[in-house]
């Protein structure tokens, strides 16, 4: 699978933004030394193994502080990498990359940490018929960028934001007067071709979802024995209705949870609880 940046017109105002936070009001300590317009080339380091994400937000970062920044990567996005592995030979004005260094490295080492965590999870349940997907558990912000590196790793995003899809969960339920309720009311209004998903709890909630005709149900915090009686009871229903687990999945639990027979498999995990992969540049 491909994973897809958002296009220049909505990745560089982002990008100037987190460079005019560091940058403030100049470069004190590069600009001190006088250097003028020296040309100087620079290796990026891999600190520790792991899969690497955003090398081209990267580049955009030093291209943006010098057009003519030369960013080479030497692996491919999404490679896993050991210790020690140079991953990129940049070549510019020695000003810009000192000014970029900081930005540019703190993405690539957010993205690539949430890239590695990503593919453990993709990787524990592999050879099943079951996908990983991620959630709007994501950094303000950074979103788009998180989302990025979640593709990097093998998975495929949820929605990006309420615009995309209808999802009902439970204070919705609660604010309409039961799953019933939601459902209609919000049929009645929803732009033709969105779908409608239920998040449910118990088997009551579940058979409402499908006499109402919701198009995903997610089954959140089952039990296994639940989640079972759950998916039987759905496929029985209707096959062509997706159906969603989330809620405490962990690289120990995933498999089990996958071997159910839901189709997707939700996790904030990948994002909330992956650490940086470090990554250094060395003149």
């Amino acid at each position: 699978m491909k994973a897809i940046l958002p296009p220049g017109i909505i990745l560089d105002p982002l990008l100037q933004q987190w460079l005019l936070e560091d940058i403030g009001r100049g470069d004190r300590s590069t600009a001190g030394l006088l250097i003028g317009n020296q040309i100087k080339s620079a290796d990026w380091i891999v600190k520790e193994k792991g899969v690497i994400a955003g090398l081209s937000v990267a580049a955009r970062v030093f291209q943006l502080l010098d057009h003519q920044m030369k960013f080479t990567p030497l692996i491919q996005e999404g490679e896993y990498c050991e210790k020690g592995t140079k991953i990129a030979i940049l070549e510019g004005s020695l000003e810009a990359l000192l000014m970029g260094e900081r930005v540019a490295l703190n993405l690539a080492m957010r993205l690539s940490g949430i890239a590695t965590a990503t593919r453990k999870y993709v990787e524990a349940i592999a050879d099943l018929p079951c996908q990983l997907v991620d959630t709007r558990k994501t950094t303000p912000g950074l979103r788009l960028l998180e989302k990025y590196a979640i593709q990097v790793g093998g998975a495929k995003n949820h929605r990006l934001g309420l615009d995309d899809a209808i999802m009902i969960k439970d204070n919705h339920i609660v604010a309409a007067g039961g799953i019933a309720e939601a459902i209609t009311k919000i049929r009645e209004t929803m732009p033709y071709p969105l779908t409608i998903e239920v998040e449910t709890e118990t088997l009551e909630q579940v058979k409402i979802a499908l006499e109402h005709q919701a198009d995903i149900i997610m089954l959140d915090n089952m039990s296994l024995g639940l989640m079972r009686e759950a998916v039987n009871l759905i496929r029985q229903y209707n096959s062509r209705i997706k159906i969603e687990a989330s809620g405490n999945i962990t690289l120990e639990t995933i498999r089990s949870v996958a071997e159910t027979g839901v189709d997707y498999i939700s996790t904030s995990a990948p994002i909330t609880r992956s650490n940086w992969l470090d990554l250094s540049m060395k003149m």
